[in-house]
C-alpha cells in the first residue's frame, strides 16, 4: 500500500471551502481512516494489513542526531550515492530496493547483475516528488547533500511523509573515520534490515582483504602523500578526519595534510610545496580525466621542485573507493601496490 502518496494527497489544501471539506459523514470518516494510516516511523504494511513484527523488533537507531524506531525491516528502500548502494547490494538487499541514484563510476562487478534490476531514479539526486512516486519506506544517503533542505529532501520533510532516513556515519562522526566506523555502519544497516549474519560475513571478507594486502606488502617506511581531488587556484585535498586519510595510512603512506581536522579541505599550492610530498594520489571521478589532472599538476610551476612531480610519482584511487563503503579494504590493497611496487612479487 502506497501510504506516503496517499497520506500527502489526503491532507486538506489551504483555501478550500469548509463546507466542501465536511460535505458528508462518509467523506469525513474516509479522511480520518487515511490519516490514521500515515505513520512517522517510516514503516509500511502490505495490502493484506499489518503483520506481526519479526523477533528483535522494534529496533531503535540513533543516526547523525536523529532517532528512528523501525517496527519491522524496511521493504522499499532507495539509496542515494554509490557507496550506500554498494553497502545494500553487498548485504544482499537488492530485493528490498526500489530505486538508486547518483553514481561516481561503475558499480563493482560482483554487484552489477543485482544493480541492473533496480530502477535508477536520477543521474544525480531525484526530486522529492520522484522519491514519493516510488513509495519508499527508507532512504539511505551517502552525503548530507542527499537530504538537501534547499532541494526539498530534508530528513524532516521525508519523516513527515512517513519515510525513514539514514545518513552514512562518515557525515556525523566526531573525529577520524576509519575501518571501525565503516564496519559499524554495515552492522547498523544489517540490523535495520534484520540480516546481522550477512554483515558478519561481509566484514570477515573485508578484514581478510586488508590482512592479505598487509601481509603481501610487509613492513614499509611510510611515504609522504598529497591527495589531489580537484582545483586550479587552490587544491582540494583530504584532511585527517576522512576515510581517505585512513586508506593512505593503511596503504603505507602519510597524508601531508593529516593535521587538518576536516574530511576535505582547500589548501594553497604554496602549502603543498612546503610539505614536499613524495607521491600524489589522484582521485578519479567526474568529467576531468586522470590524465588531465596529471598534466595540470606537471605543468604547474609552483610544484616543479616537489619530489612527486620531479619523479612523476602518481597513484590513482577512484573516488568511490575513497569513501566509507565496502571498497575500503580493496582500496588499501590497490593503493599499497602503487605506493610500494617493489614490495610485491
Amino acid at each position: 500500500m502506497r501510504h506516503s502518496a496517499t497520506c500527502i494527497a489526503a491532507r486538506p489544501r489551504a483555501g478550500r471551502d469548509r463546507s466542501r471539506r465536511v460535505a458528508t459523514m462518509l467523506a469525513a470518516l474516509t479522511l480520518t481512516a487515511l490519516i490514521a494510516g500515515c505513520g512517522t516511523t517510516g514503516t509500511r504494511t502490505d495490502t493484506g494489513g499489518p503483520q506481526e513484527a519479526p523477533a528483535g523488533f522494534p529496533v531503535t537507531v540513533t543516526n547523525c542526531g536523529e532517532t528512528t524506531t523501525y517496527q519491522r525491516p524496511p521493504r522499499r528502500a532507495v539509496t542515494m550515492n554509490q557507496h550506500t548502494t554498494e553497502i545494500m547490494l553487498a548485504l544482499g538487499l537488492s530485493d528490498r530496493m526500489v530505486g538508486t541514484a547518483y553514481l561516481d563510476d561503475r558499480i563493482l562487478p560482483e554487484y552489477r547483475d543485482d544493480y541492473r534490476r533496480i530502477p535508477v531514479l536520477a543521474e544525480r539526486y531525484p526530486s522529492y516528488e520522484v522519491l514519493l512516486e516510488k513509495a519508499p519506506d527508507f532512504v539511505y544517503g551517502g552525503y548530507t547533500s542527499a537530504f538537501s533542505q534547499q532541494e526539498g529532501r530534508s530528513r524532516q520533510r521525508l519523516r513527515e511523509a512517513g519515510i525513514s532516513t539514514h545518513l552514512n556515519v562518515a557525515n556525523c562522526t566526531d573525529g577520524q573515520v576509519g575501518l571501525s566506523e565503516v564496519y559499524e555502519e554495515i552492522r547498523t544497516i544489517a540490523k535495520i534490515f534484520d540480516v546481522p549474519e550477512r554483515a558478519a560475513e561481509l566484514i570477515d571478507r573485508m578484514k581478510t582483504t586488508r590482512s592479505k594486502a598487509e601481509s603481501e606488502r610487509g613492513a614499509v617506511k611510510p611515504v609522504s602523500v598529497f591527495v589531489y581531488d580537484s582545483g586550479t587556484k587552490s587544491a582540494y585535498t583530504t584532511g585527517g578526519d576522512g576515510i581517505a586519510n585512513a586508506i593512505v595510512r593503511m596503504a603505507g603512506g602519510h597524508n601531508v595534510f593529516a593535521d587538518q581536522h576536516e574530511v576535505f579541505v582547500d589548501v594553497s599550492w604554496e602549502q603543498v610545496l612546503q610539505r614536499r610530498p613524495e607521491w600524489i594520489v589522484i582521485l578519479d571521478y567526474g568529467s576531468t580525466t586522470v590524465e588531465q589532472k596529471k598534466s595540470a599538476l606537471l605543468n604547474k610551476p609552483a610544484l616543479a621542485d616537489i619530489p612527486a612531480v620531479k619523479h612523476q610519482r602518481f597513484a590513482v584511487l577512484p573516488l568511490s573507493s575513497a569513501v566509507a563503503g565496502v571498497r575500503v579494504p580493496r582500496a588499501v590493497a590497490e593503493l599499497s601496490e602503487q605506493l610500494h611496487p617493489g614490495q610485491y612479487r
